[in-house]
């Protein structure tokens, strides 16, 4: 591949990619004059918080691994080796918070994810380690198969080895963001790298305002001319620039004057700029801006909702791209009928404690939980089976709709039954009261002849 072609090449993109899929950003420039790529990015506040709060909040969510069973239900598979691996410790040097958290970061900044799959001489994995997305190249080979090339550093752990190395699909995770060709996945910041570079301008323009001391630049004007103008120039940024000769008092001599010739913050809504910038890089990764400490528009009223909200249109999207290409890339076919992964996101979506009680209580009274149920849910001690724990209750005075006709046919044979009893008893209303019937259970009300007299 030659030089130019390296140069041009769409960064993570198949050689057959489809159209649109090679936007990159050429040695990282926008329109604000800036430098923007993933590490300068991160030094912005906004950004630097978004990706935090999405990766930590991937990270410490429960990841757990099922089976279905016989019945219909499932179970937690702890004696599967993933279970184990993806629930605690991924690899011999992090644990499975860290990890999440690095492939999350990854994810975020590169729109890409790749992690290189240990296995051992029977197939099985053992081990997943990390792989830097900006050191990771896709492509297609002759016969138009995907594979995954490396380029090695000596920060990177023993498990490779050479300078390039060339993995096969089935050794690599990888979970792609966002892209056109469904392969690979598109840098936010690559996207987004103008609304960024307008940020970080801005924060650079106010460190540089005060760093002045707080002072508009402007001009010094003589009347004459001046032998050496650079001389006064240093001359005077020496004595009155920075923030630490702020408020001095100048003395000009010799008819000079100085004319400030910058906008003043105020007068170039400096303030305002940073603010909506905020607000823009909080929209590229989707959090609510009170998640990054903006909470001009949030109140008691509608805060928990933005919260909600997070997890169901931010979280559960990046959580569905990681449970499917781990079913992709970590299981075997056959595997794939049985195994299933999924992250517990319930935590993050419970109410307060009367509402969770409130809830719990209908639940139990309904039987579609049990004392355990519940138990499990608040992280309390089982009861015991032979005490009730698993029981499940149901009202006495609620029955099926289909058994409704039943109790209904069964309701008129009675009465049936007891209109037969009643004919057979009418011979003896002459030996009773007049006007009075007598049943098995005494006399009833009054007939129609006596008018209940």
């Amino acid at each position: 591949m030659g030089f130019f072609s390296s140069i041009f090449r769409g960064r993570d993109a198949p050689t057959d990619r489809t159209s649109g899929s090679a936007y990159s950003f050429f040695m990282g420039g926008s329109t604000s004059g800036k430098r923007v790529n993933e590490r300068t990015a991160m030094q912005m506040t906004a950004v630097y918080s978004c990706v935090r709060i999405l990766s930590e909040a991937v990270a410490g969510l429960p990841l757990q691994f099922y089976r279905y069973t016989a019945e219909g239900g499932k179970e937690k598979a702890v004696d599967h080796p993933l279970y184990f691996l993806l629930h605690d410790e991924p690899n011999p040097e992090m644990t499975s918070f860290v990890f999440r958290e690095t492939l999350m970061t990854h994810l975020l900044l590169w729109g890409n994810a790749y992690s290189q799959i240990i296995r051992n001489a029977r197939g099985e994995i053992i081990a997943l380690y990390p792989l830097m997305p900006d050191r990771m190249t896709v492509n297609r080979d002759g016969d138009g198969q995907l594979y995954y090339e490396y380029n090695m550093s000596t920060d990177d752990a023993h498990t490779l080895k050479g300078s390039t190395v060339r993995l096969q699909p089935h050794d690599v995770l990888h979970i792609p963001g966002l892209g056109f060709d469904g392969l690979v996945g598109y840098s936010p910041i690559a996207m987004a790298k103008n609304a960024i570079g307008m940020a970080i301008a801005c924060e650079e323009y106010g460190a540089k305002f005060f760093a002045n001391g707080a002072a508009p630049s402007g001009v010094l004007e003589h009347p004459g001319t001046i032998k050496d103008p650079s001389r006064v120039r240093e001359s005077w940024q020496s004595t009155f620039g920075g923030s630490a000769n702020a408020n001095k008092v100048a003395v000009l001599e010799e008819g000079m004057k100085y004319t400030p010739i910058s906008i003043s913050p105020n007068e170039a809504q400096f303030l305002e700029t940073r603010k909506f910038q905020i607000d823009e890089i909080a929209r590229i990764f989707r959090v609510p801006p009170h998640m990054v400490g903006d909470l001009e528009k949030s109140s008691f009223s509608n805060i928990e909702q933005q919260s909600l909200e997070f997890v169901k249109y931010t979280l559960d999207p990046w959580v569905a791209r990681w449970e499917q290409a781990m079913v992709r890339a970590l299981l075997t076919p056959e595997e794939k009928k049985t195994y299933f992964f999924k992250f517990n996101v319930d935590g993050l979506l419970r109410g307060d404690y009367q509402s969770r009680m409130n809830g719990y209580a209908t639940a139990r009274q309904n039987g579609w939980m049990s004392a355990n149920d519940i138990r499990e849910l608040e992280n309390l001690d089982r009861i015991p089976e032979e005490a009730g724990g698993d029981l499940y209750l149901i009202n006495g005075n609620m029955t099926k709709l289909a058994d409704a006709g039943i109790f209904a046919a069964g309701a008129s044979e009675e009465s049936g039954e007891a209109d037969s009893e009643k004919t057979s008893e009418k011979p003896e209303q002459s030996r009773g009261q007049p006007g009075r019937m007598r049943n098995a259970g005494g006399y009833t009300g009054a007939t129609k002849k006596d008018g209940g007299k």
